[in-house]
Order: structure tokens, then C-alpha cells, then sequence
């Protein structure tokens, strides 16, 4: 459990981008994490800044929140790297969800709706969200069903890659639709259906024997 507590405070610390090293930290007493993570015990401020430089370190305040606060004993610039490298980490798994617009048209031609089904497939394997929209121009408002059945050539251009999460909706001379990537399991179900419908039936007369 404590070691559960330092680590999510060192993670609170290097958030806040202020943290507090030898003679700033003023607290009666403190924690002491040596440079291996073994804990040292209660002590002073200045007893553990004496510890720290007697190991030629330095004395890092990690969790000020923490009764008693807690140090670390360690290199201060070695520290920083370490915490950098981890918040960059921290970055690269968050997923962050866009969502992409594409434009479509009731007289779009077959080359540009290829090229639009390209961006979208693009998108959507990059783990964003596509929201095609067709816009109505002058008498096309009469023909709202030539709209529909745009969106719905769209949708099965790119089921390999995504699946509908927002029927096509009609909002003044705008229909839109929302397209979610595919999860894993669908992926997987994908693939194995495409093999399926590949894969060569055996001839009739293999099972008359």
C-alpha cells in the first residue's frame, strides 16, 4: 500500500512541475525513501538532507500531502529525466479520441467518394471517429432519399474499418452520420468471416464415399 502511495505521489509531483529539493523543504519531519526504495524511516529535514549529501545526493520532496511528507534520497537530475520519460509514456497511452469530417455531395463523382472512403478508412485505423457529412444544394432537398443512399454506399465502403454510431440525421440542408472505429473483437470477427466466405467448398462427391 505505501509503495502504491509513492509512486502515485511522484506522478503528483512531477504534474505540478514544482517540486522542492534540500534546504527548501522545511517540514519538522519527513519520510525517507533511500535511492534503492527502501524506506529509512521518520526523521527530520535536516537529518535526512545530511543522509542525502553524506551519499553525495540530493533530498526530493515527492508527496508534501503525505503525513509526514515524503522524500526520496536521489539524484535530482537523474530524477527529473526519469519522471520525463514517464510522464512522455503516460502521453503516448492516453487515447484521445478526434473526430474526422468528411464531405460529401448528392453529385459526388466515383473518384473523389474513393478518395473520401480512403481518408475515413485512414482515420478510423488511427483510432478516430468519422462524421460524413452530405450537404443539400438548392432542389437536392427534394431528393433527400439520394442522400441516404449516399451515406449508405459510405458506410459499407468503410465496415472494414468502422461501424455506424449515429444513424444519418437530417439537420437543416446538412445530413450527417458518425462512424466509430472497429474494436478488436469485431476486427477478429471480420477476418474470420472473410475467411470463411474464401475458403473453397468441398466437392460433393467427397462426402458420398
Amino acid at each position: 500500500m505505501l509503495s502504491a502511495l509513492f509512486i502515485f505521489s511522484e506522478v503528483i509531483a512531477i504534474a505540478n512541475k514544482e517540486i522542492l529539493t534540500n534546504e527548501q523543504i522545511t517540514f519538522k519531519e519527513v519520510r525517507v525513501i533511500d535511492p534503492e526504495g527502501r524506506q529509512l524511516g521518520i526523521m527530520s529535514s535536516e537529518a535526512a538532507l545530511i543522509n542525502a549529501y553524506n551519499r553525495g545526493l540530493d533530498l526530493i520532496l515527492i508527496s508534501p500531502g503525505a503525513q509526514p511528507p515524503v522524500c526520496r534520497i536521489a539524484d535530482y537530475g537523474k530524477f527529473r529525466f526519469e519522471q520525463g520519460k514517464r510522464e512522455k509514456e503516460a502521453k503516448k497511452k492516453q487515447n484521445i479520441v478526434e473526430v474526422k469530417e468528411v464531405q460529401l455531395s448528392c453529385r459526388i463523382e466515383q473518384h473523389d467518394f474513393e478518395t473520401k472512403v480512403k481518408h475515413a478508412a485512414r482515420f478510423l485505423g488511427e483510432g478516430n471517429k468519422v462524421k460524413a457529412v452530405l450537404r443539400f444544394r438548392g432542389r437536392e432537398m427534394s431528393h433527400q432519399q439520394l442522400g441516404r443512399d449516399i451515406l449508405d454506399r459510405f458506410k459499407e465502403a468503410v465496415s472494414e474499418y468502422g461501424n455506424v454510431e449515429k444513424a444519418p440525421v437530417l439537420e437543416g440542408r446538412f445530413m450527417s452520420m458518425v462512424v466509430s472505429p472497429l474494436k478488436d473483437r469485431d476486427k477478429a470477427a471480420n477476418k474470420k468471416a472473410e475467411a470463411a466466405a474464401q475458403s473453397p467448398e468441398a466437392p460433393a462427391g467427397d462426402n458420398a464415399k
